[in-house]
């Protein structure tokens, strides 16, 4: 029993300090997650604390994670695994038999799982944690009490100092399809094997208070007893793999697609995204200033990428002193492409040469 509570301890320790340290690199890609399921589960009152919640179960996973492995508290430690463990299971268990939720973001997005590997993987942690717990009594600790409760805390502060150092500046590691080197036209690309997912529109008509599904091919147009009420898209068949980068689509205050034009700019273009003009940041105006002033001698290009309204962005522009046009694009594809509000991309014939934090803005 000894050795496998050892073995159990150090399995599922180091699994939650290992999915802790990849959260923790960029709790603003679990924050999104949890909006997710917090739309799904109709809780939407709870999005706007999703990135403290996000900061706080990063810090619980790496620091349970470690007083598991140091034997420290074991009866409380025990107690606050098993609830999280049955909560993830809970989630895990929702987005597989649901289908609404295709991943749980549990490794982030640098490890992806499918929602059925990321269930099972709960459910084999909920046993071994289940028996930590109830023999939780004969796992001692590894180091004197003082020392032990110091590396624990040591977990805390540097759960909670990674995420500071990630939210003020990007992710240390970049997993997303947006990362430096990456050719944004080549990463739109499927991967070999892959197929894009196929849906049918199904229109919905009634009659006689009743509704019926009818597809495109055999609805009721020459009836006038059956009245039209919905239609919507039915999934047919699920894709298999998709495009690293997803929805870069950029177009001007005219609607026109101006994408492979900017893509294939031989001139350095700076992409100043910015997902939401009142939610951005402060103390970039003199920096981008600069810029400008390199646009307007002619050396390089500089688009503004929002999902803003035409208004919002008029009033954006005069309130900061920016000179450069604005293109829209879908916001979920701004938030993945630059982890800050704003972030500064530099392109050089479609390819990621630089990307930036506005606080470091160069």
């Amino acid at each position: 029993m000894k050795l496998l509570l050892n073995l159990l301890r150090i399995i599922v320790g180091v699994l939650f300090i290992f999915s802790g340290l990849v959260k923790a690199n960029d709790p603003l890609g679990l924050s999104y997650k949890m909006e997710e399921f917090f739309e799904v589960l109709h809780m939407t009152f709870l999005s706007p604390y999703s990135l403290a919640y996000s900061i706080i179960m990063n810090v619980l996973e790496i620091a349970l994670g470690a007083a598991l492995l140091l034997g420290y508290s074991m009866r409380l430690v025990s107690i606050l695994l098993l609830i999280m463990i049955t909560f993830f299971t809970f989630l895990t268990g929702y987005a597989l038999y649901s289908g609404e939720i295709k991943e749980c973001g549990c490794f982030g997005d640098c490890i992806k799982l499918t929602a059925a590997q990321t269930f099972w993987k709960d459910v084999i942690l909920l046993v071994m944690i289940l028996i930590i717990f109830l023999y939780n009594k004969r796992i001692k600790p590894v180091f004197s009490r003082r020392l032990t409760l110091g590396l624990v805390i040591a977990s805390i502060a540097f759960a909670g100092g990674l995420q500071w150092y990630t939210l003020e500046h990007l992710p240390i590691v970049d997993c997303l399809g947006y990362k430096v080197g990456n050719n944004i036209p080549e990463k739109m690309k499927l991967p070999p094997g892959a197929r894009p997912a196929e849906y049918e529109t199904v229109l919905i008509y009634a009659k006689d208070g009743k509704e019926k599904e009818f597809t495109a091919d055999n609805y009721p147009w020459s009836d006038s007893t059956w009245v039209y009420v919905d239609r919507r898209d039915k999934l047919v068949r699920e894709a298999v793999g998709e495009a690293p980068v997803k929805d870069f689509i950029l177009t001007d205050a005219d609607g026109v697609n101006q994408t492979q034009a900017i893509l294939a700019e031989p001139s350095p273009v700076y992409l100043f995204l910015v997902k939401n003009v009142h939610e951005a940041g402060e103390g970039w105006d003199a920096k981008m200033h600069a810029l400008q002033e390199q646009m307007k001698a002619g050396k390089i290009y500089i688009y503004g990428v929002t999902a803003s309204s035409k208004a919002d962005i008029s009033a954006f522009t005069a309130a900061h002193g920016l000179q450069f046009p604005f293109v829209q694009m879908d916001g979920t594809a701004i938030k993945t492409a630059g982890r800050s509000n704003p972030c500064l991309i530099l392109l050089e014939k479609g390819t990621i040469k630089g990307k930036w934090h506005y606080n470091d803005i160069p």
